[in-house]
């Protein structure tokens, strides 16, 4: 039996697809429409209605790897996907009924990172009523939030950090393991064992039934621009620690530039650092306020102050901060004579050079992933994107999943972001894992790999 539907995976065809199971005494079904990945549980879990077993189901991936990469070959495409449908027929032909155990599940979480994205999902999994264990490889907790001091909505960074620090260490639900690191992980949803090197030198294994990986990210530091040849250039953080601690050398400085998506948006590392603008405009301000005779000049190529940070924009805009255009492949210019330094721009809006002689240069630079997140991907099997941050299993669908089931992302790991999308990220994360730690049992078995001793060669692929 075979019917055309223009939705399968719509309430009205799932409840047509029980019907025609009982009706015709069907024993096996095949669909061919969407990615088995996204559509796989929903189209068993409907077969069960029918009252067959889930596993006498395959699915035929006709969109994903046909019809949407042969788009332009209709006639090709249309003939691959009849081979697809008659390789799935095959295929079910051979289904056997399967059936699954309940297994027990190891009520704690792991949290791999110390930062704000860390420590908050430690904190979000020990309120809720399970036990979190938090590995930092630093000596200390805090990650990148220990250099930040203030923010574009006015928050205190610092007592934002020393509030999670205290939370966390008196949590007696939390473990926290700090200079450690993450040895190697093995087994499965649910019953994960990981093996944790200690400061001491120690190996601790650690069962769980979830990860959530916060490792974080890390600051750029530039080769441009004269950066680590002169006292007279400094990143964004590194202005942000001068303002911070009240350095009068910063005060009294005639005029200042900044330049942007130093190390983004370029050859090799095509992403936008999302925050550099916002910390450039809000640390442009600061020291405007500390002297309204500064001039504070912003080389920009888009400014991204993004939501409601387009109020800063404006503010800036209002206090005299001058924004200078500038084309990636004429990219500003800076040299260095006699203790002066000289800033060389084509302003694009203008149309002309634009020669200036701060006191001070600040480069905003990227945000980068960990050095390490190749090396550490391969230990828990993780994927990354091209930029080497880790990616999620589906932008919309699983935005905080990893493929890998039980396992999620959140904060810098995942890619760049403020401290309160961090934050929100981490909360999504744990409420994700939630979805596994609070079920009574964990249904197991089934489809399951195996080594076939006489076809194996050891080769490792798997």
């Amino acid at each position: 039996y075979a019917e055309e539907n223009l939705y399968s995976c719509s309430t009205d065809t799932q409840s047509k697809i029980i019907n025609i199971i009982k009706e015709k005494g069907l024993n096996r079904v095949v669909v061919a429409s969407c990615s088995p990945r996204t559509h796989e549980s929903l189209f068993q879990d409907t077969i069960r209605e029918g009252c067959l077993n889930k596993y006498l189901f395959e699915m035929a991936n006709i969109r994903d790897q046909c019809s949407w990469v042969h788009a332009t070959h209709m006639p090709e495409a249309t003939e691959k996907a009849k081979d697809l449908v008659r390789m799935a027929v095959a295929r079910a032909v051979t289904l056997e009924p399967l059936h699954q155990s309940p297994a027990e599940i190891k009520r704690r979480g792991l949290v791999i990172g110390g930062g704000v994205s860390g420590m908050t999902a430690a904190l979000e999994l020990a309120r809720q009523g399970y036990e979190a264990v938090l590995v930092e490889r630093e000596k200390e907790l805090g990650g990148n939030l220990q250099r930040i001091y203030y923010t574009a909505d006015g928050a205190d960074p610092q007592a934002l950090l020393a509030s999670l620090i205290e939370q966390v260490e008196k949590e007696p639900k939390i473990t926290v393991y700090k200079g450690a690191e993450v040895k190697k992980s093995s087994g499965f949803l649910g019953n994960y064992a990981t093996e944790i090197i200690t400061d001491t030198g120690d190996n601790v294994e650690v069962e769980h039934g979830v990860v959530i990986l916060a490792t974080g990210g890390t600051e750029y530091k530039p080769t441009e621009y004269l950066y680590g040849q002169s006292d007279k250039v400094l990143t964004q953080l590194e202005l942000e620690k001068n303002i911070a601690e009240g350095n009068e050398k910063i005060k009294k400085l005639d005029s200042v530039v900044m330049i942007q998506c130093v190390g983004s948006r370029e050859e090799g590392h095509m992403y936008c650092s999302r925050v550099c603008c916002t910390q450039a405009t809000t640390n442009a301000i600061k020291l405007k306020e500390r002297n309204p005779d500064t001039e504070v000049y912003i080389l920009y190529r888009d400014m991204r102050t993004y939501g409601m940070n387009e109020l800063l924009y404006r503010q800036a805009r209002e206090k005299g901060i001058t924004f200078i255009r500038y084309e990636a492949e004429k990219k500003p210019e800076v040299s260095e004579k006699n203790g002066k330094l000289k800033v060389n721009v084509f302003d694009s809006t203008l149309g002309t050079k634009i020669l200036l002689e701060p006191g001070l240069l600040v480069l905003s630079s990227a945000i980068r992933p960990q050095a390490d997140a190749e090396e550490f991907a391969s230990k828990l099997k993780l994927p990354l994107t091209q930029d080497k941050f880790y990616m999620e299993a589906h932008m919309k669908l699983r935005p905080l999943d990893f493929v890998s089931e039980g396992m999620y992302l959140c904060g810098l790991a995942h890619s760049p972001k403020s401290i309160s999308e961090s934050i929100v990220q981490a909360r999504g994360a744990v409420s994700r894992a939630m979805t596994i730690l609070s079920q009574p049992y964990l249904m197991v078995g089934g489809m399951v790999s195996v080594v076939d001793p006489d076809r194996c060669a050891a080769c490792l692929t798997c």
